[in-house]
């Protein structure tokens, strides 16, 4: 694993941490929450590793402060959030962009995993990309919002149904305009998945892994 620098169509060049695995089946983009390519991404992208999926994560954030990483604590939350609200999110896809075509240079099929406001992006990339062989958000609140686009991959969303910043009439919004998108929806609140937060849910957590998995499976290899 290593760190690694990306250009994205319109010129900007950042950083991604990358896990390549030799013979890989296929690779995995992951896309951070709001509090950047942090410890637990990178975690995440290894675990991807370990599975067989070369993967990478993109620094999202590099376009407003580089190298941005930090923790959970509510100091950090309140600290991330301007930049999150500041995020060009057509920008961003374009970075997706760049992180997909360089696994894709490596051979095989290419999916899209994101967290928070990854997990939004996720959805992006899957409406706005062509290539992406299947894209998964975990509690993304952005989607409602962008619901109207179609994705052109296979695709799959996580929520919390106690998830105190994404009401459940946006995720049976979801739903309902998005019948081809399987949602699921677990006994847990926001960033259940990620176990350097109070609100991990090692049940839900493993489950929706399992499920991530298995698309991963179906549509990469």
């Amino acid at each position: 694993m290593s760190w690694i620098q990306l250009t994205a169509e319109d010129g900007h060049r950042f950083d991604a941490y990358e896990h390549k695995v030799e013979g890989a089946v296929g690779g995995v983009v992951v896309l951070q929450e709001m509090f950047g390519v942090n410890e637990h991404i990178r975690s995440v992208v290894d675990r991807f590793a370990a599975a067989g999926y070369s993967a990478i994560a993109p620094a999202l954030f590099d376009r407003q402060q580089r190298d941005y990483q930090t923790g959970y604590s509510p100091e950090e939350i309140a600290a991330s959030l301007p930049l999150l609200k500041a995020i060009d999110w057509s920008a961003s896809v374009k970075d997706v962009a760049a992180a997909q075509a360089h696994l894709k240079s490596q051979g095989g099929k290419t999916s899209v995993v994101g967290f928070c406001f990854g997990g939004s992006l996720a959805y992006l990339a899957a409406t706005r990309l062509e290539g992406v062989a299947s894209a998964v958000g975990y509690y993304g609140g952005y989607i409602a919002k962008v619901s109207d686009e179609v994705p052109n991959c296979p695709t799959m969303l996580h929520y919390g149904a106690t998830d105190q910043t994404i009401p459940l009439s946006d995720v049976e919004a979801v739903a309902e305009a998005r019948p081809e998108v399987d949602v699921f929806i677990y006994d847990a609140g926001h960033g259940f998945n990620c176990d350097a937060r109070a609100s991990f849910d090692s049940e839900s957590a493993a489950l929706a892994w399992d499920r991530t998995m298995a698309l991963l499976a179906t549509t990469i290899g």
